[in-house]
């Protein structure tokens, strides 16, 4: 089936027509001020998809009434939250009226604007023109947008045309229509009714949100042999969806919860973001950071450009021998100590506990960081015998202020394992209870190492005996550091009293 085509039967340039009612009709002769006329633009980004976008745009005024068109805003543009400022005659310029014009003129709004209007269809046949249908469109067609390998594609599927001497389904060949329909404008635009005290060329700064701009950051960590320190790289992913583009502009990322009142209604890392950085960080930043209210904020110190539907990356930060520890974590998270309510009390089964592996850094100058990070996944490589980089693992972190740990958890360990059993039960009274427990940690590995047993029990509850000592971490949490030697066992046996 042939691609649909609009030929519009008009004259003067289509860009420039457009078609208001009412008091409004004098806007087909506004003054349109473009994105070319901008003289500073700054943006803001949000890492909950939206931005603040700033535009400070010349304006030439004379005195009276001036209807406006203000171009290249954003297709995600919140109308309610447009503020219009006068930069050199602040009282004297005011905005009267704001229309918001977004239907934009392409082929399948201009024939769905045209139901019920005559049209004519120029149908061929061999790439000659064999004859001309003139109708009444009832239904416009249903535009396919892609096909299935996902290649771009127009095609008329169910045009209706009423004719003289039928209706005609599906019709093939060029569109003709004796006007463009009133509404549709070939790019998004506020439209102002402004009042001006006097002629004046004014400058106005236009800030407004909009949906489509957002951020994350992502970082990628390569730890030493000995997993004792780490290089890490902060990159911040720009997304611009918004539907406009913005050159030159200044860029500033707010992280943090910002509260937003909702309405009714992952790009991984490139690879080069492996390559050794050392040497780097001794660098400027490229971003700014600073405390703003009770969010952070960071400003990049040059401009940059961003079109519409682009993704950009960023050096957010650049920290070479972060000191890390290495920690064996077994957490029985599923096994918190609870009152045993039956009379009869057998052995259950000995069950086997993933140990995991986590890494601890604190965010510090001294450890070459002090800079509040801002949520986002870290990727951790390591080198292997051959010196090639290999992933271990990956985590999510939080928005973490200076002076606070972060911990990564990478996987489970494939040489260590843990095993946690109950060993005894007696009812001491109606009301208390003592269980024995025996933690075993095999490690498989050819070095010692540390592991963190972390126990959990509700109530109220004591430890009468321990074969290791333990700390309380909290009302439910105690733990235990046991030495594990290389190729060998440990165990723990403790001794818990309950009451309820």
């Amino acid at each position: 089936m042939q691609n649909l085509y609009v030929r519009l039967a008009l004259s003067g340039s289509l860009a420039l027509i457009s078609w208001v009612s009412g008091p409004w009709s004098c806007l087909a002769q506004s003054k349109s001020i473009d994105q070319d006329k901008s003289l500073d633009c700054a943006i803001t980004v949000y890492n909950q998809n939206f931005g603040l976008v700033k535009d400070r745009r010349q304006f030439d005024l004379h005195q009276g009434i001036n209807y406006v068109r203000f171009e290249d805003v954003a297709a995600g543009i919140d109308p309610t939250s447009v503020s219009f400022t006068s930069l050199k005659n602040p009282g004297d310029v005011v905005v009267r009226e704001q229309n918001y014009e977004f239907d934009l003129m392409d082929q399948n709004s201009i024939l769905s604007k045209s139901v019920g209007k005559t049209i004519k269809i120029r149908r061929t046949a061999n790439g000659n023109n064999s004859d001309v249908v003139t109708g009444v469109l009832l239904a416009p067609p249903q535009v396919t947008v892609a096909d299935s390998d996902g290649n771009l594609s127009e095609r008329l599927q169910s045009i209706l045309l009423k004719t003289p001497s039928g209706i005609l389904i599906a019709p093939q060949g060029e569109v003709e229509l004796a006007e463009l329909p009133e509404g549709l404008v070939a790019k998004p635009s506020l439209l102002w009714k402004i009042e001006s005290a006097k002629s004046t060329v004014d400058d106005a700064e236009i800030g407004y949100q909009t949906k489509g701009l957002n951020w994350k950051c992502d970082y990628v960590a390569v730890a030493d042999d000995a997993d004792g320190k780490l290089d890490l790289t902060g990159w911040v992913t720009l997304d611009n969806k918004s539907g406009a583009s913005y050159k030159n502009t200044s860029l500033k990322l707010v992280a943090g919860d910002v509260h937003v009142v909702q309405n009714a209604q992952p790009m991984d890392m490139i690879q080069e973001s492996l390559a050794d950085n050392r040497g780097l960080a001794e660098s400027s930043p490229q971003f700014q950071e600073q405390s703003f209210a009770e969010y952070h904020l960071y400003s990049l110190q040059n401009r940059t450009d961003l079109p519409d539907n682009q993704t950009k990356q960023l050096t957010l930060l650049q920290a070479n021998a972060v000191p890390v520890k290495k920690m064996f974590v077994l957490d029985a998270q599923d096994g918190m100590i609870q009152p045993y309510y039956e009379d009869q009390w057998s052995p259950p089964e000995a069950v086997k506990t993933k140990v995991n592996v986590k890494l601890e850094l604190a965010n510090t100058k001294e450890n070459n960081l002090g800079m509040p990070m801002p949520k986002g996944k870290v990727r951790v490589y390591k080198r292997d015998k051959d010196g090639a980089l290999q992933f271990v693992g990956e985590d999510n972190v939080d928005h973490t202020s200076k002076d606070e740990k972060l911990t990564l958890y990478l996987g489970d360990a494939f040489d260590v394992v843990g095993e946690r059993k109950q060993t005894g039960f007696k009812k001491v009274s109606d009301n208390v209870q003592r269980s024995t427990y025996e933690i075993s940690v095999r490690n498989h590995k050819d070095q010692e190492i540390e592991v963190r047993c972390i126990e959990h029990a509700s109530g109220y509850w004591k430890i009468i005996e321990s074969s290791q000592p333990y700390d309380k971490k909290d009302s439910n949490t105690f733990e235990f550091k046991v030495k594990v030697p290389a190729n060998g066992e440990s165990k723990i046996n403790y001794e818990l009293e309950l009451k309820y």
